[in-house]
């Protein structure tokens, strides 16, 4: 339905969350990385995104949210790259019209050490809230 006019068919919850994309500066998407990839409940979740990807794409439209930053932070119990999970992360950015998006902070191994434990993660933590919060 989306696909030829503005809005979502489904009135539910997520109404909730197109209202505060309306109103935000910033998203960040935080996932913990199953298979190397974005968790499924998100990915369900950011299925609903479809109705800012068709008015771009499908019914021409300029970008229905305002321009925004993003960051993305994410987890996984192994030292593997991140670098699927942060493309589809920024994929999903896209459509929310964020278009300054600070590199992937990614903290590994976090079956063997807390990520609250690792410094250099809470430094790059720190960096990409300072990203988002200047102008």
């Amino acid at each position: 339905m989306c696909r030829n006019q503005p809005g979502c068919s489904i009135e539910d919850d997520m109404q909730d969350i197109y209202r505060y994309l309306e109103l935000c500066d910033n998203v960040v998407i935080a996932s913990p990385l199953y298979f190397m990839e974005l968790t499924g409940s998100l990915l369900s979740a950011a299925s609903r995104l479809q109705t800012y990807f068709s008015a771009q794409y499908f019914r021409n439209e300029a970008p229905l949210l305002s321009r925004k930053k993003g960051a993305v932070l994410l987890t996984g119990g192994g030292n593997r790259d991140c670098e699927n999970a942060f493309k589809t992360a920024v994929r999903l950015l896209k459509c929310m019209n964020v278009q300054d998006i600070y590199p992937a902070v990614f903290a590994g191994n976090t079956d063997t050490a807390a990520a609250k434990d690792n410094r250099e993660t809470l430094k790059a933590v720190r960096r990409a809230a300072e990203f988002l919060s200047s102008p």
